[in-house]
């Protein structure tokens, strides 16, 4: 118990730097081989964040604990907003300035909805995983398109104003690279172990190991990186980096999964985590779209926001205990 503890622990550590090295790097390398900002903003930041949520999920798919890999995106889902953005509002008011992020709120609804009804016969099967990616990659070139036609959008000046606050070589940012993406890998094996290792101790299910500890951990690069960006007061970054990591999440994370291993739905992902999943994505598009006037999330939305994160674990902690 005590060396499986330990590993969860090196294994996030690791992971949570490892995956800051990595976006670092990569966003550095794009830069330097002239890809736009905006591009950077949406793809590399916004998707690269969920580095850790792939990693760890494919490896808990490819070792047989397919349960810890939809747990693992879906939790990541929950919290992004619900503790995440309820946090980054806490500490600033997040204005949403960007068309492109505006774009990528409706979008993220209608991807929540399919995933749900993917979910529905209780099975995420290769061809459930197939169409997850096929959305994805449109999803992506979509993003390709508008950032290469939307140079003034200003979620672009926040990524200008966030990679001159750390500049690189382009030497340096291949080499953060290609360390970040190996101990990425190293370290969600050792991640995963740990917390197969403690739930069968325990008698807990991989779902909620990976809806709490794992989703938790993998999702503390996007947690370091939203708080950052809105006290530096780029809050389409902050909002936009989250958006990009769930959509990120439920199709490229949970497609990956199932085409390695198709999963078996457990009962209380429909009733109990789903259902969540998805209050949040609609309570964040009806308080940040901004329909008449530019959306914005106000303290007291993060602290509504934060209330269902600890509502909903405490939750799963009943269930456990129960």
């Amino acid at each position: 118990m005590l060396l499986s503890l330990a590993a969860i622990v090196v294994g996030l550590t690791i992971l949570v730097w490892s995956a800051d090295k990595f976006v670092d790097g990569a966003a550095a390398t794009a830069k330097h081989l002239g890809m736009p900002s905006l591009l950077i903003g949406m793809v590399i930041i916004g998707f690269g964040t969920s580095a850790p949520e792939m990693t760890v999920s494919a490896f808990a798919a490819w070792e047989g604990n397919p349960a810890l890999a939809l747990g693992n995106a879906y939790g990541s889902n929950i919290l992004n907003i619900a503790l995440i953005l309820g946090i980054t509002a806490m500490i600033a008011v997040i204005a949403v300035h960007s068309d492109i992020v505006r774009k990528e709120m409706p979008i993220l609804l209608a991807v929540t909805l399919l995933s749900g009804l993917l979910l529905w016969d209780r099975e995420i099967s290769r061809w459930d995983a197939v169409i997850l990616l096929v959305v994805f990659f449109g999803i992506m070139g979509w993003s390709i398109y508008s950032a290469m036609r939307g140079r003034q959008d200003a979620l672009s000046a926040d990524v200008e104003e966030e990679m001159a606050s750390h500049p690189m070589t382009l030497k340096t940012a291949l080499v953060w690279l290609a360390i970040g993406l190996v101990l990425l890998i190293i370290s969600s094996r050792i991640l995963v172990w740990g917390a197969v290792d403690i739930a069968h101790a325990l008698g807990v299910s991989d779902l909620i190991i990976g809806l709490t500890i794992v989703a938790l951990g993998t999702s503390l690069p996007e947690l370091a990186s939203s708080v950052a960006a809105a006290r530096k007061g780029e809050s389409d970054l902050a909002i936009g980096n989250i958006i990009g990591s769930n959509l990120f999440n439920t199709l490229a994370v949970v497609g990956i999964a199932g085409a390695i291993a198709p999963m078996a739905v457990a009962d209380e992902v429909l009733t109990r985590d789903f259902p969540v999943m998805l209050a949040v994505t609609v309570g964040l598009f009806i308080m940040a779209y901004g329909f008449r006037k530019p959306g914005h999330l106000t303290r007291w939305e993060g602290i509504l926001l934060l209330s269902v994160y600890f509502g909903y674990t405490g939750w799963l902690i009943y269930t456990v205990v129960a």
